[in-house]
């Protein structure tokens, strides 16, 4: 598998206009981008810190996945994204280990990224992404 860093940590929130303000005024992060990502049922606001980024997720509907994980578990750390330059070769390579998949093929996701996610049943309980830019997948 060739995963390269770690793309990002996705943050379920159940307010960016509430969330943002902890990130820019007391750690000192710039908010770059805020993106619906509909299909999703989602809107992110994203974070750099070195060449890592924090991801906030906030549910655009009591439908969301993310809506539901709040639910259940409160806000807080809700994926942990590894970069790659094939989420296909990933996903394959974790199927033929025996990981339980959430996703069979690469879908686009926030910020012209390809994703996909492996079950945390798989993972000793830690949702996992894979993801990369849209036009390496191109290629």
């Amino acid at each position: 598998m060739n995963l390269t860093h770690i793309e990002h940590l996705g943050i379920a929130v159940k307010s960016l206009e509430e969330a943002i303000p902890y990130y820019e005024n007391v750690l000192g992060l710039k908010c770059y981008a805020v993106e619906e990502v509909a299909d999703q049922k989602v809107k992110t606001a994203f974070f750099k810190i070195g060449q890592t980024k924090l991801e906030l997720l906030e549910p655009t509907c009591p439908e969301s996945t993310i809506a539901g994980f709040i639910e259940k578990r409160g806000e807080g750390i809700h994926h942990l994204a590894f970069a790659t330059d094939d989420v296909a070769a990933c996903l394959a390579e974790a199927e033929e280990k025996g990981v339980r998949l959430i996703d069979k093929a690469p879908r686009p996701g926030a910020e012209q990224m390809m994703i996909a996610f492996i079950h945390p049943k798989s993972t000793k309980g830690v949702l996992t992404e894979f993801c990369m830019k849209k036009q390496e997948e191109e290629k």
